[in-house]
């Protein structure tokens, strides 16, 4: 036997062997991996596009909305020798949290397009009343002759002003007061409006009651200033996200909209009714809720692309197995072709779910793809059996990972549970092949 005798029967073996073939359909699966990550960098780039879209809307109409207060913000001298030993004075303030604060209010939402992108914006109307009682300044280093309680300052924290769509008036021990825009300080919040009210530390309560006007998008949050704050919002929104350090203590949702309503005590949060400065943060005690859009196009499509490896081994496996069993060789191009084809359906997923509902987008492209790998595999192997086995191998992966994208929660163990069941019947049909038999994957 010359030499090229040998290396025609090495290029023979190579070209027909079962392990050689398991090889390069185990390379072309990484090489598969390559257009699968651009398509998911695709979708990052598309809800990305989406979201500056939306933050866009969002600055026009008004950011999400965080409430805080009221609070009082009173100035107090603070007494120093200089070097030369003259007297002099610092103002500083404390801030006093009412006693009781009682929010409610109706959270009226919009949706608003911009080309293929929409925003869950809201209108709210909420009313804000309560009571102050001062504590004794004995609590504290503060003299009280130091106090300028004439310089009074009761202040709402509005996170974003431009949202505010009424005047604001005040009603503070049935005297009425408007407001200017600005905080006396930042030390409880970063921004809202403020009014002057004069007190007196001798009245035993002090009541208060406001509304409040805002446009909002996507979330409002309250912060819990009083000894006992309670929260009551309604809205015709169907799917509210209950979200920050408290859950309502009542809520009933419904395809209707929802209710809710939160009890929170001092004793539950991090920091006093009274203090001096800047000692303590109280936006770590935020809740509220988010205006949720159930649909997110960017998110199903980015978890169905995690299972784009899954669904070109188990297609592989069966083009391979077909080898085997029907002796009809499939060359690597092929192959190439039908792992594009498979990831070709997730571009087509995520342009058409743009345009059209999500559901409709997904059965349109399973179907696209399920009817052009069934048809390019009757073309290439001509077995009519083998055909519909492909066709049912993609319907059952399509309508599998349809159902996972569906339950959410059960997400891990359906794809469990999937995967064994798959190995079972993998493991079952070769159990009684001699692989060390097949050296050569015969062509007809």
């Amino acid at each position: 036997m010359n030499t090229q005798d040998t290396f025609k029967k090495t290029g023979d073996f190579i070209r027909n062997s079962a392990t050689m073939k398991i090889g390069s359909i185990g390379i072309l699966v990484l090489v598969l991996l390559i257009p699968t990550s651009m398509i998911s960098s695709l979708m990052r780039e598309r809800e990305s596009r989406r979201d500056s879209v939306i933050q866009e809307i969002n600055q026009k109409w008004g950011n999400s909305q965080t409430i805080t207060g009221p609070f009082f913000t009173i100035p107090y001298k603070s007494f120093y020798k200089d070097k030369n030993e003259k007297l002099k004075f610092n103002v500083k303030y404390f801030h006093i949290l009412p006693e009781n604060l009682k929010i409610s209010g109706k959270i009226d939402p919009l949706i608003r397009y911009r080309s293929i992108y929409e925003a869950v914006l809201y209108n709210t109307q909420i009313n804000i009343d309560g009571n102050f009682i001062f504590p004794p300044l004995s609590q504290s280093n503060i003299d009280p002759d130091n106090v300028l309680w004439v310089k009074a300052v009761f202040s709402v924290g509005i996170t974003d002003m431009r949202g505010i769509q009424e005047n604001i008036q005040i009603t503070f021990n049935e005297k009425k007061y408007g407001v200017s825009p600005g905080l006396k300080t930042t030390d409880i919040a970063s921004a809202g409006v403020s009014s002057v009210i004069p007190l007196s530390q001798t009245k035993d309560s002090n009541s208060f009651s406001l509304q409040l006007n805002i446009n909002g998008s996507e979330q409002i949050q309250f912060i819990p200033v009083a000894e006992e704050t309670k929260v009551e919002i309604k809205s015709s929104w169907p799917s509210p996200s209950f979200n920050g350090a408290f859950l309502p203590t009542n809520r009933v949702i419904t395809d209707k909209g929802f209710s809710a309503d939160w009890k929170i005590l001092h004793l539950n949060r991090n920091f006093p009714q009274f203090w001096e400065g800047n000692q303590y943060q109280v936006g770590n005690a935020s809740f509220g809720l988010k205006l949720l859009i159930t649909a997110d196009i960017y998110q199903k499509s980015i978890r169905i692309s995690k299972y784009a490896l899954m669904f070109i081994v188990f297609t592989f496996s069966a083009f391979f197995f077909s080898e085997i069993i029907n002796k009809k060789r499939i060359h690597p191009i092929q192959y190439l072709l039908i792992g594009l084809a498979i990831i070709l359906f997730y571009v087509l997923l995520l342009s058409i779910s743009e345009h059209i509902n999500f559901d409709y987008a997904y059965l349109l492209s399973a179907m696209a793809i399920t009817l052009l790998i069934t048809g390019y595999s009757k073309g290439i192997v001509k077995h009519q059996y083998f055909t519909l086995t492909v066709f049912g191998i993609l319907a059952v992966l399509y309508s599998y990972l349809y159902i996972v994208l569906q339950l959410e929660d059960y997400a891990l163990i359906m794809g469990s549970i999937g995967l064994l069941v798959v190995l079972s019947t993998v493991m079952y049909i070769t159990r009684k092949i001699d692989w060390y038999s097949l050296e050569n994957i015969q062509k007809e």
